[in-house]
């Protein structure tokens, strides 16, 4: 089978946000007299909206906000932060537009809907994707596969003729576990484990930029093999 589609993640690959979740929700724990614990960070990256609300409520707050609250103010600070200034990862929408000429394009993305938007709609490409989800959107987060096998479902192309582009442990995790071939783009600052970064086909330790069209449709589909 060949490669029909290519499914991007959004933080840590098109968007250098993941330090941002971190300082916001930091800062946002701290002034609820929270705590962060030494796991916290690797727990948040991947989780849905409704899975990092409860644990940030229930977990870090011992209840002093709901999950509902939790999610709205989070939200609406990175929403207000998105505002002031948006950090493009380098040859982010230049990579999006290259494999657009070539490959069905989806989106799978832990943020929620409303950053989701925000962010392709500055990049200038979102009308190159023909589905985008957020994990909000289905029952489980990633590591859980459910987004990408939601995006696939949304391109109507099976997930083994998909190949994911993805930057943390739990993103690579989803994506091999929906069944796609796997590009990793490690985060220098938020490496991935290595059980999950072997789980790729590709590594792409110079970021996006080595990351081409011609790289993907030579990838051989790791379902095939498992």
């Amino acid at each position: 089978m060949s490669t029909k589609a290519v499914i991007f993640d959004m933080d840590g690959v098109l968007i250098d946000t993941e330090p941002i979740w971190e300082e916001v929700r930091r800062e946002y724990i701290g002034e609820m007299d929270g705590r962060w614990l030494a796991d916290t960070q690797d727990r948040f990256m991947g989780m849905s909206t409704s899975e990092w609300s409860i644990y940030t409520s229930e977990d870090l707050l011992d209840g002093r906000r709901t999950p509902e609250q939790v999610a709205e103010d989070v939200i609406s600070r990175m929403a207000a932060r998105y505002a002031d200034h948006l950090p493009l990862m380098p040859d982010a929408a230049e990579t999006v537009r290259r494999f657009a000429g070539q490959f069905t394009l989806g989106l799978a993305s832990s943020s929620p809907r409303r950053l989701i938007d925000v962010v392709l709609d500055h990049m200038g490409v979102a009308d190159l994707f023909r589905t985008t989800v957020s994990t909000e959107e289905v029952e489980r987060g990633k590591p859980a596969p459910d987004g990408y096998l939601a995006a696939a479902a949304g391109l109507g192309i099976p997930p083994g003729q998909c190949v994911a582009i993805e930057d943390s442990s739990n993103g690579l995790r989803a994506a091999y576990a929906a069944g796609m071939t796997v590009i990793a783009v490690p985060h220098p600052r938020y490496p991935p484990a290595p059980d999950a970064l072997a789980l790729a086909s590709y590594i792409a330790d110079g970021g996006l930029r080595s990351v081409t069209p011609e790289l993907a449709a030579s990838l051989e589909p790791v379902s095939e093999f498992r």
